[in-house]
């Protein structure tokens, strides 16, 4: 995994901007003795903000660019003149991805259309300057407001593909071959176990130019939610699915005993992915007969539509797309709403988890860097039986 290019999961440091302070500022002109209170009030700090991008499929441009940090906004100036707003930062997304807080795994956040926007942290408010405090007791307020902090918070960018039907099964099920087959996906394809390493996905053509979406996970094998094998970290990629497609080779020891593992390690991924419409295909069948077949329709699970197929010689795949169509379009298969789980030990990515975003030194850089503008009253401008001090006044 270390040499592809498919980024599915990323921890990120977000920090939007600091809202710029009020102005305190008097008047000063020719001629005008006592010109009054004229600071202008602070810019509002920049937002982050979310953006899906059609045209982006993996998340790998954010692992090499983990700080997004937003403009601070200007200090307000004289002459009622206001700061200017902090710089908005946009960070784009693929469509279907999910966002979470690092440290406690809440669930925040999703894009799923193209262009869609979404503000992951606001920026904050700018002060008012001490035009806005000129109450006829004090007409020289010698004070201004302070702009809101900024909000930093540490998140978890998780791609979940969007397709219409999901492939699960066991490594060297076939899973790959059924979408090479009847697709113009070219998934990489050989004898040996877990040569899918990353997600693909291919548009099915259907009848009337007609199609969907199927997508082909990395095989799961027993024990894979206590890490054995490539663990659930692709299982992720199948919670969108209307449709989950079970595939288990023909030559199997017990088929309904697999299915029923598979079953058991979607559970303790998410127990939910157990309310979607399931079909199961028996694949490798080019070398059973009709008698064969017929005596293993007996020990199938009841629950589950089966269909015999072979990806190599093109058997039952009409079939099955006719099948899997008509599984999508079923009225009781509409689903309205997709609620996310929150992310635990099961969920998390260690490597990841673990990467540290420096942000304690990111911090104390900017602390450096940090200019403090201070303004000097003279104080002939103050009015006769004003006594107030110079300090500020708080949200």
């Amino acid at each position: 995994m270390a040499a592809s290019n498919f980024v599915d999961y990323v921890k990120i440091f977000c920090r939007s901007g600091k809202g710029g302070a009020g102005s305190m500022h008097l008047h000063r002109a020719k001629y005008v003795p006592k010109g009054g209170p004229d600071g202008g009030d602070g810019g509002r700090g920049g937002h982050i903000i979310l953006r899906a991008n059609r045209n982006l499929w993996t998340l790998l441009h954010l692992r090499y660019s983990r700080h997004v940090l937003a403009g601070n906004g200007g200090h307000g100036g004289p002459c009622r003149s206001s700061g200017k707003d902090g710089e908005d930062k946009v960070i784009e997304v693929p469509c279907g991805t999910a966002v979470f807080d690092a440290d406690t795994g809440e669930f925040l956040t999703e894009v799923t259309t193209d262009g869609q926007e979404l503000v992951l942290l606001k920026g904050g408010r700018g002060g008012l300057g001490n035009w806005n405090f000129r109450p006829s007791t004090n007409q020289t307020p010698r004070y201004a407001q302070p702009g809101e902090p900024a909000i930093e918070r540490n998140i978890i960018l998780e791609l979940k593909l969007l397709a219409d039907v999901g492939l699960v099964g066991f490594p060297n099920a076939g899973k790959s071959t059924l979408l090479s087959s009847i697709s113009a996906a070219k998934p990489k394809i050989a004898d040996y176990p877990f040569t899918t390493l990353e997600p693909n996905l291919g548009i099915v053509s259907y009848r009337d130019n007609l199609s969907f979406v199927m997508a082909d996970i990395p095989g799961i094998i027993e024990g894979a939610s206590e890490g054995r094998g490539l663990g659930l970290r692709f299982l992720r990629h199948v919670e969108r699915n209307a449709l989950l497609l079970f595939m288990i080779p023909a030559d199997a020891d017990d088929i309904r005993e697999q299915y029923n593992i598979l079953l058991r390690e979607l559970t303790e991924f998410n127990p939910d992915l157990l309310d979607k419409q399931r079909v199961l295909a028996i694949t490798k069948c080019d070398m059973l007969d009709d008698e064969l077949m017929a005596q293993m329709r007996q020990e199938l699970p009841d629950d589950i539509e089966t269909v015999f197929i072979s990806s190599i010689t093109g058997m039952g795949l009409t079939e099955l797309k006719d099948l899997l169509w008509r599984t999508l379009n079923d009225e009781s298969n509409r689903v309205l709403t997709f609620t996310h789980r929150d992310l635990d030990k099961h969920h998390r990515i260690k490597e990841e988890d673990e990467f540290d975003l420096g942000v304690e030194a990111l911090n104390r850089k900017d602390d450096e860097d940090e200019d403090y503008l201070e303004e000097d009253w003279d104080d002939d401008f103050d009015e006769e039986g004003d006594d107030s001090n110079h300090r500020e006044e708080e949200w």
